[in-house]
């Protein structure tokens, strides 16, 4: 059997820990069973997890190729699409009318970015790590500034797929409708953005699970898989994320950035749900949807699993704990359990809706303790005000 560590003993810190990063790379990549997903993921898993293209401190240049669909008679096709766009008009909102003057001090226990619950320092302790409650706040700003940065990375990725969206869109509704997604992720590229440096003064580079998948997307041809990935996967996770940290934090002034951004996400989901639900369902072969629901499968596992804040280890415990002890904190982080659990309450009900929870792949979810989820509540059944009184009742209760 493999010893990792007995092999890299002797090595520096620094030469293990980049080898061991491959090693869960190669880890990650031979997991996945289906050859078409693997070639789907693949050079894209090899461009984020070995290369590390998001992490080089240049711009990322990413190869896309994908039809633009041109309809020059114009119609309304699509009246589910045509109301989303109304509501999308009446909900635009000004990202420099937020409460900017709010004083944020991450280090206040009396006004937490995140509870402090939310990590568990005898983990650390248990491997010779002094944790106080000094380390619980930094660690705790630091764990807030990480899932910020990695939602201002998702929303740069959304901005772009948005865009390509719009142009491969076969609904004219939707093109229209479209348009106003690719300004709403615009504006939070720039509210995230802004609280990070201005607020926070930490930004974290992006994850390289993250980097695959949006790279992924980017690089698919096909229209239907990029709303797929982006407008119901990674859109839909970030949905379950925001509304944790949203029902989390105690920061006003994040509380109400986070408010607005639910507001616009709910749209963009529910515009994902309208476009393939009869796609998936009646217009492509039982091949091809195999392939979609595998490929879903195995995203869904990689944005569980592989989101290890390792981000956050390099900077505070490169060279004091093993990457092995780091997971293990991680994994046994309560804010970060519920984190990844609270992920997938917003997309299992919608992988059901537009046709990719077929019985075939029902027990890989159930696997994996997903189907709990089953049952919730899809997004085209969903409003963004829906959910903020959920999270508000959510709140008090905890409170309470």
């Amino acid at each position: 059997m493999f010893d990792f560590q007995s092999l890299t003993a002797k090595l520096p810190t620094r030469v293990k820990n980049q080898l061991e990063s491959y090693f869960e790379a190669l880890e990650i990549l031979t997991e996945v069973k289906d050859p078409k997903v693997l070639s789907a993921l693949g050079p894209s898993g090899i461009r984020g997890m070995i290369l590390q293209r998001g992490k080089q401190g240049v711009p990322t240049k990413i190869t896309s190729g994908h039809y633009a669909f041109f309809d020059w008679s114009y119609p309304h096709d699509n009246a589910e699409m045509e109301d989303l766009y109304r509501r999308a008009k009446k909900g635009q909102w000004d990202g420099d009318m937020l409460a900017w003057g709010t004083p944020v001090d991450p280090y206040n226990p009396n006004v937490p970015l995140l509870p402090e619950s939310f990590v568990d320092l005898s983990i650390l302790e248990k491997f010779g790590v002094r944790a106080d409650s000094k380390m619980k706040l930094v660690l705790t700003h630091s764990m807030a500034s990480w899932m910020l940065s990695q939602f201002l990375h998702g929303e740069q990725g959304a901005l772009f797929a948005a865009a390509q969206v719009t142009e491969s869109v076969q609904f004219f509704d939707g093109k229209l409708y479209g348009a106003t997604q690719v300004m709403d992720e615009g504006r939070h590229v720039e509210v995230f953005r802004r609280y990070l440096e201005s607020k926070l003064e930490k930004l974290y580079q992006i994850n390289d699970n993250l980097f695959v998948i949006i790279d992924s997307l980017m690089t698919d041809s096909r229209w239907d898989m990029k709303f797929l990935g982006m407008q119901i996967m990674v859109e839909g996770l970030a949905l379950g994320a925001f509304g944790l940290m949203y029902k989390m934090t105690k920061e006003p002034l994040l509380k109400e950035l986070l408010r607005n951004v639910i507001q616009d996400e709910a749209r963009h989901v529910h515009y994902g749900v309208c476009a393939l639900r009869e796609h998936f369902n009646k217009h492509i072969t039982e091949a091809e949807r195999r392939e979609r629901e595998d490929w879903a499968f195995e995203v869904a596992l990689l944005m569980r699993n592989r989101f290890m804040a390792y981000e956050v280890f390099e900077e505070h415990f490169e060279g004091i704990l093993t990457r092995a002890q780091w997971r293990e904190f991680v994994l046994g982080a309560p804010g970060l359990q519920e984190f990844r659990k609270t992920m997938f309450s917003r997309l299992v009900p919608n992988l059901r809706e537009i046709g990719l929870m077929s019985p075939r792949i029902l027990q890989h979810y159930e696997r994996v303790g997903l189907m709990q989820y089953f049952d919730g509540v899809a997004a085209d059944k969903l409003s963004g005000d829906q959910m903020i009184r959920e999270l508000d009742q959510q709140a008090a209760s905890l409170a309470a």
